[in-house]
């Protein structure tokens, strides 16, 4: 109905305002706030023609005497509209312009009435709004709608299950003042404010809406059994017996509709909840006319002062999904926006989106008591922008993290669902901390979560009960902490693809200028070293002028990059253009090198790390240890070091995303004889010759989760064995246990003065300055 209407030219404000009360009329007409029930589906029915012509007009009609009290209603008006009683509410407030109906769109109607819309729960209608949204529209607002599920996962740890613990500690009570001690529960149920500043169509509000409801019916329940039980004086005036309210939730979208569908989809949880308490009272119980609303303000949640959609002194819980856009992919808006907000100077970071609304929230709540529980995209929690977010959070707002659920695959109820990796944030005022913090971790990013209870957390969401400070993050560094070798990326022509062959194209080229063949070489980035691909780069580095000259094609090509170079407005692009053949970064290694994929996915165990050699030309999609041997390449293709990357490193998509900066510079090795170091080699050489025992196989094939040899799979187990007893005998569980070792170990390096105990303090800074 909605794309037959919008077919016609009825578009907007007008067609959103007039989808929302249909869905209003729909299911008030299946619940009983219209009764007698299927009232409107008689009037559409029996009352306007075949051809839908008069439909606009009826609803038009309609809509007045839903907006218009019954002792004000004319004493003529048609009896099938004396029926419908008056809602108010401001939904039916605004006149609309008359739509134009014809049969098609009358059959979509009527079957929409026939529909049994009791049976649907007003959370659906996000997924129901995503659903009309194009895809430009999701990716532009960052529109990801949250399941039942995912919601629980939000709203349980930040008040819920707190509250059913009170509940349930009051309802464990024997005293005399029992019954007054649940009367001041329900009170404060009744007192809470809950604000979504990023609402949609109110999925959060309405799942946390329903949840205190429920609790709230049994505790009622509780309530009735002890004035039972004690003979106590309670008043069970049914109309009386809710204190919970559709106005103690707030909310802020960008899109009308969405508001819209929001503030509607509360009053019919409301009246699903009233219904249910009616039938544990025995009487009827309606909320109509509508005296109460939810404040959802239609705007943009990063220029609205939060304070006046609800003073944070009167917060209670600030939760929500707020939009998922990467920097890449943010307007210029957008963009600045998290610039102001973050204040970070400079180019300013990068930043996802969802980051703006923590750092509000932060701002927030500094001037309230209220706690935050927001989904996010998992890229703030690694890689750069924790060290871009999380100082301000920490610092400037003085905010810790109470719980939190690690990376888990998003879900949504909605047609083309989203494909991202998120977790769940949990924050509260420093001053206001809970001691004991709640971590949810996922073996299996699509299965259930297991819970671990810390006395901090870090930004990167594991345990911070080995390190002195919880705050700390990492901080990309040009130069390594630890003394290894220098790690470097590879060859940057820029040469609009001029210098740069796939096989066809070689062999092409060559067949025009065969003389050319011994200036091409091996070209290797991460998908040619993991997938054995093939690619060659025209290297022409100290070629006398006069052999160049003899090969007309390769002119041309030298020709094509100098223009393109000078069409540049990079600064250091123009400064090579008149030396067309050299590279704009030239790393032309003259012996074996290690090289380090810049990306790999996420289901490989290690990243595939090894040897390259001459005349080999290394692109820059890897990275280049030029003298690295087998004890650095032991250690970084070890448990360590990749649980080191799986959690500080960033993520391409979800594919992990190596970093000299923040990855190999940072990276705390460990102190070893040389003993220890030669066995290190020894294992390391290993797992060489395990993998050249198995020829025809690619590095995508051996370091396949599903197929990987046995052989590698046990001479990889003994490497991560050797360099794990490194850094401590125990063994370590898992890898979020590896990664939290390391962690204390790099605070060591990077604050040996307040990290180490105080008697080790001398020895392990003067050991550190040694290294």
């Amino acid at each position: 109905l909605h794309d037959a209407l919008k077919a016609t030219g009825y578009v907007g404000h007008d067609l959103e305002r007039l989808l929302v009360r249909l869905i209003f009329c729909l299911f008030a007409d299946d619940t009983g706030i219209f009764d007698p029930r299927d009232i409107f589906l008689t009037l559409i029915k029996d009352r306007t023609r075949e051809d839908g012509s008069d439909i606009g007009p009826w609803l038009s009609h309609l809509f007045d005497i839903l907006n218009t009290p019954e002792d004000r209603r004319q004493q003529n008006l048609d009896e099938d509209l004396k029926k419908f009683p008056y809602v108010n509410g401001d939904l039916f407030r605004e006149r609309l312009p008359t739509a134009a109906f014809d049969a098609p769109m009358r059959a979509l109607l009527l079957e929409a009435c026939e529909f049994n819309w009791s049976a649907v729960s007003p959370a659906i209608f996000g997924a129901l709004f995503q659903s009309v949204m194009t895809p430009r529209e999701r990716r532009a607002q960052g529109a990801h709608y949250t399941t039942e599920r995912n919601i629980l996962k939000v709203i349980e740890p930040l008040f819920l299950d707190d509250l059913r613990a009170e509940f349930n500690r009051l309802r464990a009570r024997r005293d005399t003042l029992r019954l007054r001690a649940l009367d001041e529960f329900r009170t404060k149920l009744g007192s809470l404010r809950f604000f979504d500043p990023a609402c949609g169509c109110g999925n959060f509000l309405i799942i946390t809406y329903r949840e205190l409801r429920l609790l709230e019916l049994e505790l009622l329940k509780e309530m009735f059994r002890t004035r039972h039980d004690e003979q106590a004086r309670f008043d069970f005036d049914v109309a009386t017996l809710s204190r919970i309210d559709v106005d103690q939730f707030c909310g802020i979208e960008l899109g009308e509709f969405p508001a819209l569908i929001a503030e509607v989809a509360m009053w019919m949880m409301d009246h699903i909840m009233n219904n249910l308490l009616s039938i544990e009272f025995g009487e009827s119980y309606v909320r109509i006319p509508l005296r109460k609303s939810p404040r959802i303000q239609h705007g943009d949640a990063l220029e609205v002062d939060w304070a006046t959609v609800l003073p944070p002194d009167q917060c209670s819980y600030l939760l929500g999904n707020p939009p998922f856009v990467g920097a890449k992919y943010q307007s210029d808006i957008q963009r600045a926006q998290v610039r102001r907000l973050a204040n970070l100077g400079g180019s300013g970071g990068t930043l996802d989106y969802v980051a703006a609304w923590f750092l509000k929230a932060g701002a927030y709540i500094h001037e309230g008591a209220a706690s935050i529980g927001f989904v996010a995209t998992n890229s703030i929690t690694q890689g750069e922008q924790v060290a871009q977010l999380w100082p301000i959070l920490f610092d400037r707002y003085s905010l810790e993290l109470s719980y939190a659920h690690r990376t888990f695959a998003w879900g949504s109820d909605a047609r083309g669902v989203a494909h991202v990796h998120v977790v769940i944030i949990g924050l509260t005022r420093r001053d206001r901390e809970v001691p004991v913090k709640r971590l949810f971790s996922y073996d299996n990013i699509n299965g259930d979560p297991t819970e671990s209870h810390h006395r901090g957390l870090t930004a990167y969401l594991f345990g911070a009960d080995a390190i002195a400070d919880r705050h700390l993050v990492v901080h990309e560094t040009t130069r390594p902490l630890c003394n290894v070798p220098r790690c470097i990326s590879g060859t940057q022509p820029i040469d609009n693809g001029q210098y740069i062959f796939d096989v066809e194209e070689r062999a092409a080229f060559l067949a025009e200028e065969p003389a050319a063949a011994q200036y091409l070489r091996p070209y290797v980035g991460s998908e040619e070293y993991i997938n054995g691909l093939e690619r060659w780069i025209l290297s022409l580095q100290g070629v006398a002028p006069g052999v160049v000259r003899t090969m007309p094609r390769v002119v041309e090509r030298l020709r094509n990059v100098r223009e393109f170079r000078r069409a540049s407005k990079r600064k250091s692009t123009l400064a090579i253009a008149d030396t067309p053949e050299r590279y704009n970064v030239e790393v032309i290694p003259d012996r074996p090198f290690l090289v380090i994929p810049k990306v790999s996915s996420e289901r490989r165990e290690y990243v595939p790390i090894g040897w390259l050699q001459p005349p080999t030309i290394p692109s820059d999609l890897v990275f280049v240890v030029s003298d690295g041997d087998l004890w650095s390449f032991g250690v970084l293709t070890s448990r360590m070091h990749m649980a080191w990357l799986r959690h500080i490193g960033g993520r391409l998509k979800s594919d992990y995303r190596y970093s000299i900066g923040l990855v190999y510079n940072t990276f705390p090795m460990p102190t070893a004889s040389d003993a220890q170091k030669a066995r290190v080699r020894e294992l390391a050489q290993t797992v060489l010759d395990v993998r050249t025992g198995h020829p025809g196989n690619t590095l995508a094939d051996l370091y396949d989760p599903d197929v990987m040899p046995r052989d590698l799979r046990r001479a990889h187990q003994a490497l991560d064995g050797a360099v794990d007893r490194l850094y401590r005998s125990a063994n370590f569980p898992s890898d979020r246990d590896r990664v939290e070792h390391l962690f204390a170990h790099y605070e060591r390096l990077v604050t040996p003065l307040i990290a180490a105990p105080p008697r080790a303090r001398k020895r392990r800074t003067a050991r550190h300055v040694t290294q």
